[in-house]
Protein backbone atom coordinates (compact mmCIF):
# COMPACT_ATOMS: atom_id res chain seq x y z
CA UNK A 1 0.00 0.00 0.00
CA UNK A 2 1.40 3.40 -0.96
CA UNK A 3 2.05 6.16 1.56
CA UNK A 4 -0.72 8.25 -0.02
CA UNK A 5 -3.36 5.55 0.31
CA UNK A 6 -2.28 4.46 3.80
CA UNK A 7 -2.33 7.98 5.22
CA UNK A 8 -5.56 8.90 3.47
CA UNK A 9 -7.26 5.82 4.90
CA UNK A 10 -6.02 6.74 8.38
CA UNK A 11 -7.37 10.25 7.91
CA UNK A 12 -10.73 8.87 6.76
CA UNK A 13 -11.05 6.79 9.92
CA UNK A 14 -10.02 9.72 12.11
CA UNK A 15 -12.62 11.93 10.43
CA UNK A 16 -15.44 9.80 11.82
CA UNK A 17 -14.23 10.56 15.35
CA UNK A 18 -13.46 14.21 14.63
CA UNK A 19 -17.00 14.72 13.34
CA UNK A 20 -18.41 13.90 16.80
CA UNK A 21 -16.29 16.32 18.84
CA UNK A 22 -17.56 19.48 20.46
CA UNK A 23 -16.30 22.96 19.71
CA UNK A 24 -14.65 23.03 23.13
CA UNK A 25 -12.73 19.82 22.42
CA UNK A 26 -11.54 21.12 19.06
CA UNK A 27 -10.51 24.46 20.52
CA UNK A 28 -8.55 22.79 23.30
CA UNK A 29 -6.62 20.84 20.67
CA UNK A 30 -5.88 24.00 18.68
CA UNK A 31 -4.54 25.76 21.77
CA UNK A 32 -2.21 22.83 22.42
CA UNK A 33 -1.02 23.13 18.81
CA UNK A 34 -0.40 26.88 19.13
CA UNK A 35 1.58 26.40 22.35
CA UNK A 36 3.65 23.65 20.74
CA UNK A 37 4.67 25.92 17.87
CA UNK A 38 6.25 28.35 20.32
CA UNK A 39 7.66 25.82 22.81
CA UNK A 40 9.28 23.85 19.97
CA UNK A 41 10.53 26.97 18.17
CA UNK A 42 14.20 25.95 18.09
CA UNK A 43 13.36 22.57 16.61
CA UNK A 44 11.22 24.15 13.90
CA UNK A 45 13.75 26.84 13.03
CA UNK A 46 16.52 24.26 12.72
CA UNK A 47 14.46 22.24 10.26
CA UNK A 48 13.60 25.37 8.31
CA UNK A 49 17.28 26.32 8.13
CA UNK A 50 17.92 23.02 6.34
CA UNK A 51 15.37 23.97 3.68
CA UNK A 52 16.80 27.48 3.29
CA UNK A 53 20.35 26.17 2.94
CA UNK A 54 19.27 23.58 0.37
CA UNK A 55 17.26 26.20 -1.54
CA UNK A 56 20.18 28.62 -1.75
CA UNK A 57 22.46 25.83 -2.97
CA UNK A 58 19.94 25.06 -5.71
CA UNK A 59 19.74 28.72 -6.79
CA UNK A 60 16.24 29.45 -5.48
CA UNK A 61 15.32 33.13 -5.86
CA UNK A 62 15.31 35.36 -2.80
CA UNK A 63 11.58 36.06 -3.18
CA UNK A 64 10.82 32.33 -3.02
CA UNK A 65 13.21 31.89 -0.11
CA UNK A 66 11.26 34.62 1.65
CA UNK A 67 8.07 32.56 1.26
CA UNK A 68 9.90 29.57 2.70
CA UNK A 69 11.69 31.25 5.59
CA UNK A 70 10.54 30.97 9.21
CA UNK A 71 11.70 33.37 11.91
CA UNK A 72 10.82 33.60 15.60
CA UNK A 73 8.51 36.49 14.71
CA UNK A 74 6.80 34.58 11.92
CA UNK A 75 6.37 31.50 14.11
CA UNK A 76 4.85 33.65 16.85
CA UNK A 77 2.47 35.16 14.29
CA UNK A 78 1.53 31.70 13.00
CA UNK A 79 0.81 30.52 16.55
CA UNK A 80 -1.25 33.65 17.20
CA UNK A 81 -3.25 32.96 14.05
CA UNK A 82 -4.14 29.52 15.45
CA UNK A 83 -5.30 31.16 18.69
CA UNK A 84 -7.41 33.58 16.67
CA UNK A 85 -9.10 30.64 14.96
CA UNK A 86 -10.00 29.35 18.42
CA UNK A 87 -11.85 32.60 19.07
CA UNK A 88 -13.85 32.40 15.84
CA UNK A 89 -17.34 30.89 15.80
CA UNK A 90 -17.46 27.22 14.88
CA UNK A 91 -19.69 26.95 11.80
CA UNK A 92 -20.30 23.21 12.26
CA UNK A 93 -23.84 22.61 13.44
CA UNK A 94 -25.03 26.09 12.46
CA UNK A 95 -28.68 26.01 11.38
CA UNK A 96 -28.84 27.78 8.04
CA UNK A 97 -32.56 27.29 7.52
CA UNK A 98 -35.45 25.76 9.46
CA UNK A 99 -39.01 25.38 8.29
CA UNK A 100 -42.10 23.21 8.62
CA UNK A 101 -43.93 21.68 5.69
CA UNK A 102 -47.74 21.48 5.42
CA UNK A 103 -47.50 17.71 5.88
CA UNK A 104 -45.97 18.20 9.32
CA UNK A 105 -42.32 17.50 8.44
CA UNK A 106 -39.81 19.71 10.26
CA UNK A 107 -36.74 20.42 8.10
CA UNK A 108 -33.42 21.93 9.15
CA UNK A 109 -30.37 22.66 7.02
CA UNK A 110 -27.17 22.53 9.07
CA UNK A 111 -23.49 22.99 8.34
CA UNK A 112 -21.38 19.82 8.49
CA UNK A 113 -17.70 19.06 7.79
CA UNK A 114 -16.63 18.26 4.24
CA UNK A 115 -14.85 15.13 5.52
CA UNK A 116 -11.24 14.60 4.42
CA UNK A 117 -9.54 17.51 2.66
CA UNK A 118 -6.38 17.15 0.59
CA UNK A 119 -4.16 20.24 0.38
CA UNK A 120 -1.46 20.38 -2.30
CA UNK A 121 0.83 23.37 -1.96
CA UNK A 122 4.35 24.70 -2.51
CA UNK A 123 7.10 26.35 -0.46
CA UNK A 124 5.12 28.04 2.32
CA UNK A 125 5.38 26.18 5.63
CA UNK A 126 2.88 28.55 7.25
CA UNK A 127 0.24 26.93 5.00
CA UNK A 128 0.89 23.67 6.87
CA UNK A 129 -0.31 25.24 10.11
CA UNK A 130 -3.09 27.33 8.57
CA UNK A 131 -4.54 24.34 6.72
CA UNK A 132 -4.32 22.03 9.70
CA UNK A 133 -5.94 24.53 12.06
CA UNK A 134 -8.80 25.50 9.78
CA UNK A 135 -9.58 21.92 8.79
CA UNK A 136 -9.52 20.58 12.34
CA UNK A 137 -11.62 23.47 13.68
CA UNK A 138 -14.31 22.59 11.14
CA UNK A 139 -14.21 18.88 11.93
CA UNK A 140 -12.30 17.88 8.80
CA UNK A 141 -9.33 15.53 8.64
CA UNK A 142 -6.57 16.82 6.37
CA UNK A 143 -3.94 15.22 4.14
CA UNK A 144 -1.15 17.68 3.34
CA UNK A 145 1.26 17.41 0.44
CA UNK A 146 3.72 20.31 0.51
CA UNK A 147 6.50 21.07 -1.93
CA UNK A 148 9.90 19.43 -1.68
CA UNK A 149 11.51 22.82 -0.97
CA UNK A 150 9.84 22.88 2.46
CA UNK A 151 9.99 19.17 3.28
CA UNK A 152 12.19 19.47 6.38
CA UNK A 153 10.07 22.30 7.74
CA UNK A 154 6.80 20.50 7.06
CA UNK A 155 7.98 17.24 8.60
CA UNK A 156 8.97 19.05 11.76
CA UNK A 157 5.81 21.14 11.95
CA UNK A 158 3.48 18.18 11.44
CA UNK A 159 5.42 16.09 13.98
CA UNK A 160 5.05 18.89 16.55
CA UNK A 161 1.35 19.34 15.81
CA UNK A 162 0.63 15.59 15.96
CA UNK A 163 2.41 15.39 19.31
CA UNK A 164 0.10 18.15 20.54
CA UNK A 165 -2.97 16.34 19.18
CA UNK A 166 -1.96 13.17 21.04
CA UNK A 167 -2.80 15.07 24.22
CA UNK A 168 -6.23 16.10 22.94
CA UNK A 169 -9.54 14.59 21.91
CA UNK A 170 -8.66 14.93 18.21
CA UNK A 171 -7.02 11.77 16.81
CA UNK A 172 -3.52 12.58 15.63
CA UNK A 173 -4.27 10.65 12.43
CA UNK A 174 -6.65 13.48 11.49
CA UNK A 175 -3.49 15.34 10.42
CA UNK A 176 -1.35 13.65 7.77
CA UNK A 177 1.66 14.75 5.73
CA UNK A 178 2.66 13.04 2.49
CA UNK A 179 6.45 13.01 2.58
CA UNK A 180 7.00 11.41 -0.83
CA UNK A 181 8.30 14.29 -2.96
CA UNK A 182 7.79 12.44 -6.26
CA UNK A 183 5.12 14.02 -8.44
CA UNK A 184 3.44 10.61 -8.61
CA UNK A 185 2.22 11.18 -5.06
CA UNK A 186 0.30 14.24 -6.26
CA UNK A 187 -1.13 12.32 -9.21
CA UNK A 188 -2.26 9.59 -6.82
CA UNK A 189 -4.04 12.05 -4.54
CA UNK A 190 -5.95 13.49 -7.49
CA UNK A 191 -7.67 10.13 -8.07
CA UNK A 192 -8.49 9.16 -4.48
CA UNK A 193 -12.26 9.34 -4.78
CA UNK A 194 -13.84 7.75 -1.74
CA UNK A 195 -10.94 8.67 0.53
CA UNK A 196 -10.52 12.38 -0.17
CA UNK A 197 -13.68 14.48 -0.36
CA UNK A 198 -12.09 17.58 -1.88
CA UNK A 199 -8.66 18.81 -2.98
CA UNK A 200 -7.47 22.41 -2.61
CA UNK A 201 -4.30 23.37 -4.55
CA UNK A 202 -2.25 26.36 -3.44
CA UNK A 203 0.69 27.54 -5.51
CA UNK A 204 1.71 28.64 -8.97
CA UNK A 205 -0.29 28.39 -12.16
CA UNK A 206 1.31 25.11 -13.31
CA UNK A 207 0.49 23.32 -10.04
CA UNK A 208 -3.08 24.58 -10.02
CA UNK A 209 -3.71 23.70 -13.66
CA UNK A 210 -2.30 20.20 -13.18
CA UNK A 211 -4.72 19.62 -10.32
CA UNK A 212 -7.74 21.16 -12.08
CA UNK A 213 -7.13 19.28 -15.33
CA UNK A 214 -6.30 15.85 -13.89
CA UNK A 215 -8.24 15.44 -10.65
CA UNK A 216 -11.29 13.19 -10.40
CA UNK A 217 -11.69 14.27 -6.76
CA UNK A 218 -13.66 17.56 -6.55
CA UNK A 219 -11.36 20.62 -6.55
CA UNK A 220 -11.66 24.10 -5.07
CA UNK A 221 -9.40 26.15 -7.33
CA UNK A 222 -7.19 28.78 -5.75
CA UNK A 223 -6.03 30.65 -8.80
CA UNK A 224 -2.88 32.48 -9.74
CA UNK A 225 -2.79 36.15 -8.86
CA UNK A 226 -2.17 38.45 -11.81
CA UNK A 227 -3.48 41.50 -9.96
CA UNK A 228 -3.78 45.03 -11.35
CA UNK A 229 -3.91 48.51 -9.90
CA UNK A 230 -5.52 51.08 -12.21
CA UNK A 231 -4.85 54.75 -11.45
CA UNK A 232 -7.60 56.82 -13.03
CA UNK A 233 -7.24 60.36 -14.38
CA UNK A 234 -8.50 61.80 -11.08
CA UNK A 235 -6.29 59.62 -8.91
CA UNK A 236 -4.55 61.56 -6.12
CA UNK A 237 -0.80 61.11 -6.56
CA UNK A 238 0.26 60.53 -2.96
CA UNK A 239 -2.45 57.93 -2.48
CA UNK A 240 -1.68 56.25 -5.79
CA UNK A 241 2.02 56.07 -4.96
CA UNK A 242 1.40 54.59 -1.52
CA UNK A 243 -1.10 52.00 -2.77
CA UNK A 244 0.98 50.95 -5.80
CA UNK A 245 4.20 50.60 -3.82
CA UNK A 246 2.46 48.63 -1.09
CA UNK A 247 0.75 46.34 -3.59
CA UNK A 248 4.06 45.48 -5.26
CA UNK A 249 6.79 45.85 -2.66
CA UNK A 250 5.34 44.99 0.76
CA UNK A 251 5.57 41.27 -0.07
CA UNK A 252 5.94 40.58 -3.80
CA UNK A 253 6.12 36.80 -3.43
CA UNK A 254 2.42 36.36 -2.58
CA UNK A 255 -0.60 35.97 -4.85
CA UNK A 256 -2.30 39.26 -3.92
CA UNK A 257 0.67 41.41 -4.89
CA UNK A 258 0.34 43.64 -7.97
CA UNK A 259 1.85 42.43 -11.24
CA UNK A 260 0.68 45.24 -13.56
CA UNK A 261 0.20 48.94 -12.87
CA UNK A 262 -2.28 50.54 -15.29
CA UNK A 263 -2.14 54.32 -15.59
CA UNK A 264 -4.53 56.73 -17.27
CA UNK A 265 -2.57 58.63 -19.91
CA UNK A 266 -3.24 62.03 -18.33
CA UNK A 267 -2.03 60.82 -14.93
CA UNK A 268 0.97 59.07 -16.48
CA UNK A 269 2.19 62.14 -18.34
CA UNK A 270 2.21 64.08 -15.08
CA UNK A 271 3.42 61.48 -12.61
CA UNK A 272 4.87 58.31 -14.16
CA UNK A 273 8.48 59.53 -14.12
CA UNK A 274 8.30 60.26 -10.39
CA UNK A 275 6.53 56.98 -9.72
CA UNK A 276 9.15 55.06 -11.70
CA UNK A 277 11.87 56.60 -9.52
CA UNK A 278 10.08 55.34 -6.42
CA UNK A 279 9.93 51.81 -7.80
CA UNK A 280 13.62 51.92 -8.74
CA UNK A 281 14.45 52.97 -5.17
CA UNK A 282 12.57 49.83 -4.07
CA UNK A 283 14.64 47.68 -6.49
CA UNK A 284 11.67 46.94 -8.73
CA UNK A 285 12.47 46.30 -12.40
CA UNK A 286 9.92 47.96 -14.69
CA UNK A 287 8.61 46.77 -18.04
CA UNK A 288 6.23 48.96 -20.01
CA UNK A 289 4.16 49.57 -23.11
CA UNK A 290 5.35 51.88 -25.89
CA UNK A 291 4.05 55.07 -24.29
CA UNK A 292 5.47 54.10 -20.89
CA UNK A 293 8.87 53.74 -22.56
CA UNK A 294 8.51 57.13 -24.19
CA UNK A 295 7.84 58.72 -20.82
CA UNK A 296 10.60 56.72 -19.07
CA UNK A 297 13.00 55.49 -21.76
CA UNK A 298 15.15 53.42 -19.38
CA UNK A 299 12.50 50.74 -18.74
CA UNK A 300 12.26 47.48 -20.69
CA UNK A 301 9.52 46.65 -23.17
CA UNK A 302 6.56 44.62 -21.90
CA UNK A 303 5.12 41.89 -24.12
CA UNK A 304 1.76 40.12 -24.00
CA UNK A 305 3.59 37.23 -22.33
CA UNK A 306 4.82 39.59 -19.61
CA UNK A 307 1.29 40.86 -18.94
CA UNK A 308 0.18 37.22 -18.57
CA UNK A 309 2.95 36.37 -16.08
CA UNK A 310 2.61 36.07 -12.32
CA UNK A 311 6.12 37.17 -11.34
CA UNK A 312 5.92 36.95 -7.52
CA UNK A 313 9.12 38.99 -7.66
CA UNK A 314 10.47 42.55 -7.87
CA UNK A 315 9.28 42.96 -11.46
CA UNK A 316 6.36 45.15 -12.51
CA UNK A 317 4.57 45.72 -15.81
CA UNK A 318 3.24 49.18 -16.66
CA UNK A 319 0.39 49.75 -19.10
CA UNK A 320 -0.80 53.25 -20.06
CA UNK A 321 -4.39 53.56 -21.28
CA UNK A 322 -6.52 56.35 -22.67
CA UNK A 323 -9.54 55.72 -20.43
CA UNK A 324 -11.34 53.35 -18.06
CA UNK A 325 -12.74 51.32 -20.95
CA UNK A 326 -9.25 50.41 -22.12
CA UNK A 327 -8.21 49.54 -18.56
CA UNK A 328 -11.18 47.20 -18.19
CA UNK A 329 -10.35 45.52 -21.50
CA UNK A 330 -6.78 44.91 -20.35
CA UNK A 331 -7.91 43.45 -17.02
CA UNK A 332 -10.44 41.16 -18.74
CA UNK A 333 -7.70 39.88 -21.06
CA UNK A 334 -4.93 39.30 -18.54
CA UNK A 335 -6.53 39.15 -15.09
CA UNK A 336 -7.00 35.91 -13.19
CA UNK A 337 -10.15 36.95 -11.30
CA UNK A 338 -8.18 37.37 -8.09
CA UNK A 339 -7.85 40.98 -6.87
CA UNK A 340 -8.15 44.26 -8.79
CA UNK A 341 -7.93 47.89 -7.65
CA UNK A 342 -8.92 51.33 -8.93
CA UNK A 343 -7.44 54.51 -7.50
CA UNK A 344 -9.77 57.39 -8.32
CA UNK A 345 -11.69 60.33 -6.90
CA UNK A 346 -14.40 59.83 -9.53
CA UNK A 347 -17.24 57.99 -7.77
CA UNK A 348 -18.94 57.00 -11.03
CA UNK A 349 -15.75 55.41 -12.36
CA UNK A 350 -15.17 53.69 -9.04
CA UNK A 351 -18.67 52.21 -9.01
CA UNK A 352 -18.34 51.09 -12.61
CA UNK A 353 -15.00 49.39 -11.87
CA UNK A 354 -16.36 47.63 -8.78
CA UNK A 355 -19.42 46.48 -10.72
CA UNK A 356 -17.84 45.39 -14.00
CA UNK A 357 -14.54 43.80 -12.97
CA UNK A 358 -15.01 40.04 -12.56
CA UNK A 359 -12.72 39.17 -9.65
CA UNK A 360 -12.97 37.62 -6.21
CA UNK A 361 -11.99 40.95 -4.64
CA UNK A 362 -12.30 44.45 -6.12
CA UNK A 363 -10.89 47.54 -4.41
CA UNK A 364 -11.45 51.27 -4.53
CA UNK A 365 -8.52 53.26 -3.11
CA UNK A 366 -6.94 50.37 -1.18
CA UNK A 367 -4.10 47.92 -1.81
CA UNK A 368 -4.78 44.46 -3.21
CA UNK A 369 -2.57 43.12 -0.41
CA UNK A 370 -5.66 43.05 1.82
CA UNK A 371 -7.10 40.01 0.02
CA UNK A 372 -6.33 37.69 2.89
CA UNK A 373 -8.35 35.68 5.39
CA UNK A 374 -6.62 37.28 8.35
CA UNK A 375 -7.19 40.80 7.04
CA UNK A 376 -10.85 39.99 6.35
CA UNK A 377 -11.30 38.82 9.93
CA UNK A 378 -11.51 35.12 9.07
CA UNK A 379 -8.38 34.11 11.00
CA UNK A 380 -5.97 32.16 8.82
CA UNK A 381 -7.22 31.17 5.37
CA UNK A 382 -7.19 27.86 3.53
CA UNK A 383 -6.64 29.71 0.27
CA UNK A 384 -8.12 32.36 -2.02
CA UNK A 385 -10.62 30.84 -4.40
CA UNK A 386 -10.88 32.40 -7.85
CA UNK A 387 -13.65 30.09 -8.99
CA UNK A 388 -17.34 30.66 -8.31
CA UNK A 389 -18.34 27.31 -6.74
CA UNK A 390 -18.47 26.41 -3.95
CA UNK A 391 -16.59 29.36 -2.45
CA UNK A 392 -14.95 32.54 -3.76
CA UNK A 393 -12.27 34.82 -2.32
CA UNK A 394 -10.43 34.20 0.96
CA UNK A 395 -11.76 30.92 2.36
CA UNK A 396 -12.23 30.85 6.10
CA UNK A 397 -14.08 28.36 8.29
CA UNK A 398 -17.53 28.36 6.59
CA UNK A 399 -15.90 27.53 3.22
CA UNK A 400 -14.73 24.21 4.70
CA UNK A 401 -18.24 23.00 5.40
CA UNK A 402 -21.06 21.48 3.43
CA UNK A 403 -24.67 21.13 4.53
CA UNK A 404 -26.97 18.36 5.64
CA UNK A 405 -30.76 18.36 5.84
CA UNK A 406 -32.27 16.94 9.04
CA UNK A 407 -35.92 15.97 8.66
CA UNK A 408 -38.12 15.01 11.62
CA UNK A 409 -41.55 13.52 11.08
CA UNK A 410 -44.28 11.71 12.92
CA UNK A 411 -44.88 8.79 10.60
CA UNK A 412 -45.48 10.65 7.32
CA UNK A 413 -45.35 8.68 4.08
CA UNK A 414 -45.39 10.09 0.57
CA UNK A 415 -48.42 9.33 -1.57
Amino acid sequence: MSEVIAKSKAAKEAATVLNTLTTTQKNEALLLMADALTSEQNRLLAANAEDIERGRAQGTSESLLDRLKLTPQRLAAIADAVREIVELPDPVGEVIAAFDRPNGLSIEQRRVPLGVIGIIYEARPNVTVDAASLCLKTGNAVVLRGGSAALSSNRSIVAVLREALSRSAIPEDALQLIEDSDRKSVDEMLKLNGLLDVIIPRGGASLIQNVVQNATVPVIETGAGICHTYVDESGEYAMAEAIALNAKVQRPSVCNSMETLILHETFARKHFAALADKFREADVALKGCDLARVLVPSIESASAEDYATEYNDYILNVKIVKDLDEALIHIRRFGTQHSECIVTENSANAERFLQEVDAAAVYHNASTRFTDGFEFGFGAEIGISTQKLHSRGPMGLPALTSTKYRIVGSGQIRT
